[in-house]
């Protein structure tokens, strides 16, 4: 077990960036803005605050010496959260990131994704290449989970509190609910918007960046990481012991060789 962790960092305000949609993405930025700068991109039903910077990344970092520049992804933290699956599809979410590197004038990051955020970097990385060095992929695969939440259950239990038979739907709406501030009906228009075609990573277009992919001996979807990784030209792959889907953004040894995997880009 990880030992606690010291000083954690402090939150700033958030800096909206606004999208061509007109919604507004809530980010962070920590260091030297000389300094390489590392893109943070939580998963699902999580935060910038609840994924890097209670976990102890943002502070590790830090003391690496990097910039880091977290961001809310549409739907969580202090981002706008609208309600319409359509606001979410893939390239959405990857157009918003590109928003804020050219709204922070940045050309190029190191890139450190979990989950959803993973997700996300993965297409980032394929789309848009120049924008990404390098890419830390946590937890990756998440599409599929996504795909099988009980929609109609999960928005009445929203709604109405109507009890949720399905498991995954109801392991779904207690982790959105872990997360003070999550609004449960944009988070399930997201679930819906990830239907859309391309919940998972397409194996016959990897990235061509050096990509580190990292997940827990206990989540079920190892084995799938490791086949991405073996498809990924210039991956590698990483255990994270002991963890499972929703620990492991808190574990040493991910933090550990992200830094590492980071500072042998130079």
């Amino acid at each position: 077990m990880d030992a606690p962790l010291p000083q954690l960092t402090e939150m700033p305000a958030p800096q909206f960036v606004m999208t061509a949609e007109g919604r507004r993405i809530a980010t962070y930025s920590w260091g030297d803005e000389s300094s390489p700068t590392v893109l943070a991109v939580h998963g699902f039903a999580s935060s910038c605050r609840d994924n890097w910077v209670n976990t102890g990344w943002v502070r590790d970092l830090l003391r690496a010496g990097y910039r880091v520049l977290g961001v809310d992804q549409l739907g969580h933290g202090a981002s706008d959260k609208p309600h319409e699956a359509s606001e979410y599809a893939m390239s959405a979410l990857v157009n918003d990131l590109v928003t804020v590197l050219d709204t922070y004038l940045l050309d190029t990051v190191r890139y450190a994704g979990y989950s959803l955020g993973a997700r996300v970097g993965w297409q980032l990385a394929v789309q848009a290449p120049e924008h990404v060095e390098c890419a830390v992929l946590g937890g990756i695969p998440d599409g599929r989970p996504l795909a099988r939440l009980d929609v109609a259950q999960a928005r009445a239990y929203a709604l109405h509190g109507t009890p949720i038979d399905d498991q995954v739907t109801r392991n779904y709406a207690t982790l959105a609910e872990r997360v003070a501030g999550n609004d449960l009906l944009a988070l399930i228009a997201l679930a819906e918007g990830m239907r859309h075609g391309d919940a998972d990573p397409d194996v016959s277009r990897p990235p061509r960046q050096r990509i580190l992919f990292a997940t827990g001996t206990k989540d079920a979807i190892i084995e799938e990481s490791r086949q991405l990784a073996a498809a990924t030209p210039n991956g590698s792959f990483v255990e994270l012991p002991g963890r499972h889907h929703f620990n492991a953004p808190g574990s040493r040894v991910f933090r550990e060789a992200s830094i590492g995997f980071f500072g042998a880009a130079g």
